[in-house]
Parts: structure tokens; sequence; C-alpha cells
């Protein structure tokens, strides 16, 4: 007797986007195909509008260059950035499910020290669905993956965690350095597989990494602003760290968490570091100002949506960094205008409750 086929839906298929900025055909889709395919592609396309982009047949996907982004947010579409991978949050503004995974085009699948090629969607889901745990740090790291636990010690009244926000993931081969590193470390690559999982904790910053990267776009998506980068700007390359920043400020003042670790992703190309240098230095100075600007940052009791956190937060970025330099004042003003395309494209998440939409996630809890 033969037994029917069962059809296996694969995970948040309908409640996720992936999103891709890019210059380029997408051939690098082929490798994904079999972990790609079942869901829907937002393609944002940088550069030259004029120019034909390939996405390999069978893939579901919308392609937007920049006359598209203009027509879409009219004067709005000065807060999306041009000619810098920053363009891939105009992706996250017209998305409507609840979930995000960004990758890079140069980005390809990774295999694990056994040789099995590591589903970089599935981990990231993996861990945006199973709680994170910032106010207390568990020795094991990730107490809700199978085989592992909450150590001796650990109160039993975090054991719970909190919502999941942001999963970050990390690369093989060649490594996220900045210019001065990459000059003096060239042929240096990324070997070490490191099968871990872990929580950030509150009140301490990390450096994201946009190129492999899963969030809640309902909880944390109006913070996740790349900022005002490339071209006709004094800065490049600090796109995803500023997102970065403002996220984990507002995550941390909204009791979400921010996991970092698996997946791995395979980063297959070195960008020119002299090219990076250029558009990097003024960051590298103006981060040794940002970075004790966000470690004091403490935001209202009345700010409760990620929407009314980002509103503050640019207006303390203009009060405490338009000295250091006026493109401050210019990035603080975008944010109020990012701000205000997500609440026009976005009129029901305009005046979502964290609190509210967090005590309906259903997010597994460890047994």
């Amino acid at each position: 007797m033969s037994v029917p086929a069962t059809t296996v839906t694969p995970p948040l298929a309908d409640e996720l986007d992936i999103v891709i900025p890019t210059i380029r055909n997408l051939d690098f889709l082929e490798q994904w195909r079999s972990f790609f395919q079942p869901y829907h592609l937002i393609i944002v396309q940088d550069g030259d509008p004029t120019k034909t982009i390939r996405v390999p047949e069978g893939f579901d996907y919308e392609l937007y260059n920049r006359n598209d982004i203009n027509r879409i947010l009219g004067p709005k579409a000065s807060c999306i950035s041009f000619k810098d991978s920053a363009c891939r949050c105009f992706g996250f503004l017209v998305s409507n499910k609840k979930y995000i995974f960004t990758i890079d085009d140069d980005c390809f699948v990774a295999k694990d020290p056994s040789g099995q090629e590591i589903n970089a969607l599935a981990q990231h889901i993996h861990n945006l669905l199973t709680p994170a745990t910032p106010f207390f740090f568990n020795t094991l790291y990730d107490p809700y993956r199978e085989g592992a636990d909450f150590v001796r010690g650990y109160p039993f009244s975090l054991r719970e965690g909190v919502t999941t926000a942001i999963s970050h993931g990390l690369w093989l081969n060649i490594p996220d350095y900045d210019a001065p590193t990459q000059l003096v470390k060239p042929l240096e690559r990324n070997t070490r597989y490191v099968d871990a999982v872990m929580t950030i904790p509150k009140g301490t910053l990390f450096p994201m990494c946009g190129m492999n990267l899963g969030f809640h776009r309902e909880l944390i998506g109006p913070a996740m602003y790349f900022g005002l980068m490339g071209d006709g700007q004094p800065i490049g390359r600090y796109d995803d760290m500023w997102a970065g920043w403002c996220a984990k400020v507002i995550c941390d003042h909204l009791g979400l968490g921010v996991k970092t670790g698996l997946p791995y992703i395979w980063h297959s190309k070195a960008s020119n570091p002299f090219v990076n240098l250029k558009k990097e230095y003024k960051g590298i100075y103006w981060q040794e100002e940002i970075i004790p600007f966000f470690q004091s940052v403490v935001l209202s009791k009345e700010c409760t949506t990620p929407q009314k956190c980002y509103v503050e937060l640019s207006k303390l970025v203009k009060e405490k960094l338009a000295p250091v330099d006026p493109y401050f004042e210019k990035l603080a003003g975008e944010m109020v205008t990012w701000i205000d395309a997500w609440n026009e494209l976005n009129p029901s998440t305009k005046g979502t409750d964290v609190a509210a939409v967090k005590k309906t996630d259903g997010a597994p809890k460890k047994k």
C-alpha cells in the first residue's frame, strides 16, 4: 500500500521576507535555492536604475530601483541612501511581513565542520522564535538550545526570557574587518566555526553586520534604519553599525533580546581596503564620540513603541552629536523622515505597543 506524500511547510514561509541589496545579477541565489525558494524576496537595486538585474527563474520576488523608491516615497526618498548597501532598509519599509532576513549578494552557503550545508535562514528563525536572556548571562550560552539549560545559580524568575528581536549571524572566509585591519591583515581568513549562540547582555553595544541578519520587523523594524550613507555623504560602511547601535539601545529600553553567533554564511569577496578607508575614515574618528553617546542614552518611559523610541533618539542625536559634525544634524532629520515614511507605509503598526505584541507573540518557552 502506497503512503501519500506529505509536504513539509518551511517555517514562517508566509511571515518572512528576504531583503537583498544589489548592483549585479543575482546568480548567487542558485546556491541558496533549496533554502530560499519558499520565501518572498524583496530586491533593492542600488546604483543605475536603468541597468537590468537578472534574477534566476523560480523565485517569488519584487525588485525596486531608485526610480521606484522616488515614486513610492516622494520627498521622503531623501532618507534612503544611494550607492551604499544601506539602501536595503527600503525593503524593510515596504515589506508587510512579521520578520525580515537580509543577506548580501556575495554571501554563499557555508558548511559546518561535519561538511553539512548550513541553512542560515532556518537558524535565524530558530533564534527569533526562542527567547533571549539579556538580564543575566548564562555560561552555557543559549539555554533554549537542545541539550542545554540554565546553569546552577541562574535566577528562576528570569528563566522565561524575553522575546528575541534581532538575530545576528556570522561569516566564514572573508572577515568583516574595517579598512585599517584589512590593510595589515590582507590574507587573513576566518576559519573558526564556533558552535554557539548567545544573548548580548543589556547595556552592551555590538558592531552589527548587515550581511547575515534576521529581525522581528514588527517589534524593532522602525529602528532598523541604516542611516544616510554613501553617495553625497561624508561617510560609508557604518550603515549597519548605526542601525545596530540604535536598535540595541531601543531593545534594551523595550525589554527585547539580541542574539549573536550561529548561523554562519560564506563571505566570498573582500572589498578594496583603500576604497573602504576613504569611506570609513571619518567614522573611525567619529565612533569615539558616538559610542559613549549611545552608552549614555536613556529613553523616557513614554517611549513604548519603536517609533516613539526612534524619534526621541533622533532628538538626542541632534543635540549631542551635531556639535561633533553638522552631518549628524542632517542624519537626525532623516531619522525622523524615515519614521514618517514607516508610519505612512505601515499605518497599522504606528501605535503598536511592544508590550502588547510580546504577550501575543507565542515564542516557545523552555520546558
